[in-house]
């Protein structure tokens, strides 16, 4: 790789550090090609990214970030998994660590707060924007629901009770 490269490579980490909501750090020594194909996989649909770079160039990128209390966290073969939801990278790796004992989360960083492990877990635990707007939107809608359940339930009742007068007067 000659400086060009070197220089192009660090630019796009320094981005990825920069713009991302939650970048997880963990070792994949021992991980097969299929088994790193298939975490890339699972970060995809999951809308994530999965990057393997040089420790050396991931520390140049990370001075003067948000992020650089992550740079002690970069030693061995280290993989980042990263996305702009603050959830989504560290579900697809807790999940993957979970299933493969040969990728160890190392720890990372949300927004500009450096994580360990236990914290990576706790965010994987938290909804994802998604469920979050679900919920949010759930919220709004159950009382306009009750307030047109309400005003429709009167209209409802006259209709009944006139249905059974006529049924009543053709009984008759």
């Amino acid at each position: 790789m000659d400086r060009a490269q070197k220089e192009k490579v660090v630019e796009e980490l320094g981005q990825i550090f920069e713009s991302s909501g939650v970048v997880v750090a963990a070792r994949y020594e021992g991980l097969t090609v299929a088994e790193m194909q298939d975490l890339r996989a699972r970060a995809r649909a999951a809308e994530s990214s999965v990057r393997v770079a040089k420790n050396r160039l991931a520390k140049i990128a990370l001075t003067g970030t948000p992020c650089e209390g992550m740079a002690d966290l970069l030693m061995g073969m280290t993989v980042l998994t990263y996305s702009e939801d603050p959830v989504a990278a560290a579900k697809v790796a807790e999940d993957f660590a979970k299933a493969n004992d040969k990728f160890e989360i190392l720890g990372g960083v949300m927004g500009g707060t450096t994580l360990d492990r236990a914290g990576i877990a706790a965010v994987s635990k938290m909804p994802s924007r998604e469920e979050l707007i679900a919920s949010i939107v759930a919220c709004i809608g159950a009382p306009a629901s009750n307030i047109a359940g309400a005003i429709g339930a009167p209209a409802s009742n006259i209709a009944s009770i006139l249905s059974t007068i006529e049924e009543r007067g053709e009984a008759a």
